[in-house]
Parts: structure tokens; sequence; C-alpha cells
């Protein structure tokens, strides 16, 4: 898709980028029509078949298995961009660029996406911040999480402590065995309460947008039927270089710069390094599948 610059911003979107840059978080209702959904979640079916290429880590699925049961079988395969090419436009999608440039800036990169497939009985995630798993150097990383089903308080959607990016700070980090979360570690020892969070609860089509330093967690999906799917995407100034994973022998950590991107608005300035088709999908290892650190 064509860049969509700053200048297209409408004044609601500016007021949501006010509130994000106050609270680290914003919601943007109906971002997706239902056609958009049903094509996403029917791409999402087709990932967890095995049917859009090799996910290792995927358990074969047969043609007898029904697609409620397949659905569920894996919480989260990361990079599904690379796979589906309708997962691949989401991440500049015209409802999510303009944000994007009213929050980070005019030149945007996307990194990394995550499809979550949380069945009932599937644990959350712990308090952590994504800076702390996608570190930028210029405090700009943004998600975009896109509801693919209704998010509710009961089936595990995000909860957030509002506020919390502002120090710019990434707190400690630990392992945990608390049954409620899965294998992800958590952050401790910061300046917010529990009692402090909120939840975030969406429709279908909505898209949550939050800051990398904002401290967020999710529940058990208690709800006795009830899929939570989601798409969430990860963006960053384009100006700002990406010191992600192991930089390669001999490359100082100072000009490291992960370069499997892509951009969704304005202009890359490192354009002459060249692109890396460096990442490739893979399910995340769940508590019962053990833990990839």
């Amino acid at each position: 898709m064509a860049a969509i610059m700053a200048s297209s911003i409408s004044p609601a979107q500016r007021e949501l980028a006010g509130r994000f840059h106050t609270d680290g978080y914003v919601v943007l209702p109906d971002a997706l029509d239902a056609a958009e959904v049903r094509r996403l979640r029917h791409e999402a079916l087709r990932i967890c078949r095995g049917e859009r290429g090799p996910v290792p880590g995927l358990r074969p699925a047969d043609p007898l298995d029904s697609d409620e049961e397949v659905i569920r079988r894996h919480a989260c395969v990361h990079f599904p961009h690379k796979l589906s090419r309708p997962m691949h436009e989401m991440l500049a999608h015209p409802a999510i660029v303009p944000v994007l440039t009213a929050v980070v800036g005019p030149n945007v990169k996307a990194m990394q996406s995550m499809l979550f497939t949380k069945g009932e009985g599937r644990p959350g995630q712990a308090w952590h911040q994504d800076e702390f798993f996608i570190p930028t150097r210029d405090r700009s990383l943004t998600a975009a999480w896109i509801a693919l089903d209704d998010a509710t308080v009961d089936n595990g959607c995000l909860w957030v402590l509002p506020g919390s990016h502002r120090p710019g700070v990434i707190y400690p980090d630990r392992e945990h065995d608390d049954a409620r979360f899965d294998c992800t570690r958590e952050a401790y020892d910061f300046p917010f309460r529990d009692e402090d969070a909120v939840p975030v609860p969406v429709a279908a089509g909505s898209i949550v947008f939050f800051n990398g330093y904002l401290l967020h967690r999710s529940l058990p999906n208690r709800s006795p039927r009830g899929l939570r799917r989601a798409l969430v995407n990860h963006y960053m100034s384009a100006e700002s270089l990406l010191p992600w994973f192991v930089p390669p022998a001999g490359t100082h950590i100072g000009k490291w710069d992960y370069r499997d991107v892509v951009m969704v608005a304005g202009r890359d300035p490192y354009a002459h390094k060249g692109y890396s088709d460096a990442s490739a999908p893979l399910i995340r290892p769940d508590r019962d599948g053990g833990c990839a650190r």
C-alpha cells in the first residue's frame, strides 16, 4: 500500500494520539469491517492447518479434524505475515498507518506479527513490556493489537497499567510459576499496583495501540466456550536502528540493525543497507510444551 503521511491524520486521530501519549494506549473501535475480520479468521485457520506453509512446532492436522479443534491447538504463531498475504497487508492497513504516523512519526517500519488463538482454559501472559523483547533506540516501539473476536474480561482480554510507559524504564524481570500465565517472563518491582490495572475489552474488528514501555498482561480464558483470536503487529520509527536478537559476529552492538523489516509509512533512512529475510514463522512453546528462551 502507498505510504500515508501524517498530513492526512484527522482531528479525531490527533485526539487518539494525545490519549496514547498520556495513557500509553488507545482503542480504535470498528477499524476493520466484518468481511476483513472473517478473512483474517480464515487465514488463521489455514495457517493452523498447515495450508499456508510449514511452521516449526505446528502439529499436523488431519482433514477429519474439526476447524474448532485445529484453531485451538496452538496459542501463538510468530510471523504469520510471512505465510499469509492478507496478514502481510494488515501491516499497512489504512486504519492503522495514520495512527502510527501520529504516535510514532512520519517514517514507520514493522518488524513482527503474532497470531494469538487463545482457546478456553488457555493461560494469559504476566506483566511485561514489549520493549524488553524488542528494543528500540528511541522508545518508539508500538503494538497494534487487532481483535478477531470480541475480547472480554471472561475470555482473557488485555489489562494495562495506564501511564506506566511514561518513566521510560525497563523494569526487572524474572521467571515465575504462576499457573495463570504462560512461560513469558514477568516484570516486577515497578511503582504500580495490580489494583491500578484496567481491562481493555474490545469488539472484533477493533484495534488497541499501545506503547512498548506500557506494562500489560492478560488473564486466562475462563469463558466456557469463547475463542479469543488476535493479530498483533509491532512497529517503530524508521529513524531508529533495531538491535534485535544477537548481532552477527564482528558487528558492534551500537551499529547492529536488524533488517527484516517492512516499511509501512514514509521513507527508510537506512534503505542503503538493504533488507533481509531472517525471521521465519514458528509456534511459541506453551506451558505444556516447554519454554523456549
